[in-house]
C-alpha cells in the first residue's frame, strides 16, 4: 500500500522559541502510535523560526486513523504549539506515494 506524508509549516513567534524546542521535543517523543512510520521536524535553513513537522504513514488508512484517539498530553502540546505559531503562517500538504 503507499504511503503518505503529511506535513505543516509554520513560523512560530520569535520570543517563544525556546518554549517551542522544549515542547516539540517533548512531542517527538510521544508521537510514535501504530501506523506512523516517523515524525520529523525540520526549520528552514535561511528562514530562522520557520518551521516544517513531516509525518510519514505506512498507509491511506493510517493516516486516516491517526487523530481518532490522540493521548491527553499530546493534545495539550499541540494547544500549546498552536499558540506559539504566527497567525497566518500555517501551510498544510498531504501526499500520497505513487
Amino acid at each position: 500500500m503507499p504511503k503518505v506524508i503529511f506535513s505543516i509549516k509554520y513560523d512560530i513567534e520569535p520570543e517563544k522559541r525556546e518554549e517551542y524546542l522544549t515542547v516539540i521535543k517533548e512531542l517527538k517523543s510521544l508521537i510514535g502510535s501504530e501506523g506512523i512510520e516517523s515524525y520529523t521536524v525540520y526549520e528552514q535553513k535561511n528562514k530562522k523560526n520557520h518551521f516544517v513537522e513531516i509525518y510519514t504513514f505506512a498507509n491511506a488508512q493510517a493516516y486516516e486513523d491517526f487523530d481518532d484517539d490522540p493521548s491527553e498530553r499530546v493534545n495539550i502540546l499541540m494547544n500549546k504549539l498552536s499558540d506559539m505559531v504566527k497567525q497566518h503562517s500555517t501551510e498544510y500538504a498531504t501526499l500520497f506515494e505513487v
